[in-house]
C-alpha cells in the first residue's frame, strides 16, 4: 500500500492510499481514525475525484462518529475502571 496523496483538512488528516488498483481513504484525529475502502470505482481514482468524493458533509459526518466514539471510550473507561477504585500513585511513607 503506497500513499498516493494528503486532502487538506483544518481539523482531520486525510490521506489516500492505493494497493494493486484498491483505493483507502483514512481520517484521522488525535485519537481515532476511520478508513473507508473505496475498492476499484472507476469514478474514483484521481485525487481531484476522491477530493470531490470527501466533501465537507462527509468529513463534518465522520468528525460526529469520532466524537461518539470518543464517548463510547469513555464510557467504557468508567465501567471498566469505576471511579475511587484506583489510587493513582501508591502512598509513600
Amino acid at each position: 500500500m503506497r500513499i498516493i496523496g494528503n486532502i487538506e483538512h483544518p481539523e482531520l488528516k486525510i490521506t489516500v492510499f492505493k494497493m494493486d488498483d484498491r483505493v483507502t481513504v483514512k481520517f484521522e484525529n488525535q485519537a481515532y481514525e476511520i478508513g473507508i475502502k473505496l475498492g476499484s470505482n472507476d469514478q474514483l481514482n484521481t485525487m481531484e475525484s476522491i477530493s470531490t468524493w470527501a466533501d465537507q458533509s462527509l468529513v463534518k459526518a465522520l468528525q460526529q462518529v469520532m466524537n461518539q466514539l470518543h464517548l463510547h471510550r469513555l464510557e467504557a473507561d468508567n465501567r471498566a475502571f469505576p471511579a475511587g477504585l484506583i489510587s493513582e500513585f501508591e502512598d509513600i511513607i
